[in-house]
């Protein structure tokens, strides 16, 4: 890639993009990002981006339609402002819990938005811990997956908590959790649950021993906080000691913070894949960043260079 390296951020999560640029020291792309009277989106480049290499920094989180549209169209400005390639940087990618369905007439929405991106015109997605890792196949471009795992499993060891044993909140995670679990040193342990409604958990039975020891719920997202609380309260119940969480993406949807806040929780560990709202210190949630990762994905990508390091 001989064009030059430019970076530009959307709404979503500005601090993050300043944070990836100081990383590459840069400076972010000027643009205009605004809202037309009638309600409709409204976006203008004002940098020169032809024949450039460029990167849209926008997590579709709350509100996801608008961040969406937001990322949509400064995709379809630059490229036809004759960028050389677009990348679409999606730290947190919504709709990704409907990436299936589940009953009859239900749309697979994480497809539908994966369409959206490629017709807009974006070259290839740079994301980060997909709810699952079946949605890159719904691209029909490169997908550059990064993963927080190792990130968070540092910070964790760091710690250097007494006994710890690390659960996964329900069966499909136990791969996740697994990795975690090596990486920190630490047992396992598996929580079975069954979802009856969207954003509702029933936790059913737990597999493994935590009695006396240091438990570090993995996920790879929270949204109400109802399946993280439930887990915790289930651990106290079987004697863990303390019980931590961690989890890559923090949506902490609608008064998630205010359960967590009154849980047993010690500390919630999450990353800056969204932005985090002030209630969140008092809920004892405690965030990392990414963006020194994602600044290391952007130069590989812009020189063509293998990102298999940076899943190691």
């Amino acid at each position: 890639m001989d064009g030059r390296l430019l970076i530009f951020s959307g709404s979503a999560n500005t601090e993050l993009a300043k944070e990836i640029a100081t990383c590459l020291r840069m400076t972010i792309g000027r643009a205009m990002i605004g809202t037309f009277k009638n309600g409709e989106t409204r976006i203008k480049i004002h940098d020169n981006v032809r024949g450039c290499d460029v990167f849209v920094i926008q997590p579709t989180c709350t509100p996801v339609d608008h961040h969406l549209m937001e990322l949509l169209l400064m995709i379809d400005a630059l490229r036809r402002a004759s960028a050389t390639r677009v990348t679409a940087v999606i730290p947190y990618y919504g709709y990704a819990k409907q990436e299936k369905k589940t009953a009859g007439r239900e749309p697979i929405s994480a497809k539908l938005v994966a369409n959206l991106i490629c017709t807009a015109g974006a070259d290839r997605v740079l994301t980060m811990d997909l709810h699952t890792p079946a949605i890159e196949g719904f691209f029909d471009i490169p997908v550059d997956h990064l993963q927080a795992s190792a990130m968070l499993a540092d910070h964790i060891y760091g710690l250097n908590l007494p006994n710890p044993v690390v659960v996964s909140p329900d069966t499909g995670g136990v791969g996740r959790a697994n990795r975690f679990r090596e990486r920190v040193g630490a047992g396992l342990a598996i929580i079975a649950k069954q979802r009856p409604e969207p954003d509702t958990a029933e936790v059913l039975e737990m597999v493994g021993e935590v009695e006396g020891k240091t438990a570090i719920i993995v996920d790879d997202m929270i949204s109400t906080g109802g399946t993280l609380v439930e887990a915790a309260q289930m651990l106290n119940e079987r004697g863990a000691a303390k019980v931590y969480a961690c989890a890559t993406h923090g949506i902490f949807a609608a008064d998630a913070l205010e359960i967590i806040a009154k849980s047993d929780l010690v500390e919630t560990l999450v990353t800056n894949t969204i932005p985090q709202q002030a209630a969140a210190q008092a809920a004892r949630v405690r965030t990392i960043s990414v963006a020194p990762l994602f600044a290391e994905a952007i130069m590989r990508i812009h020189k063509d260079l293998s990102l298999s390091a940076l899943f190691s």
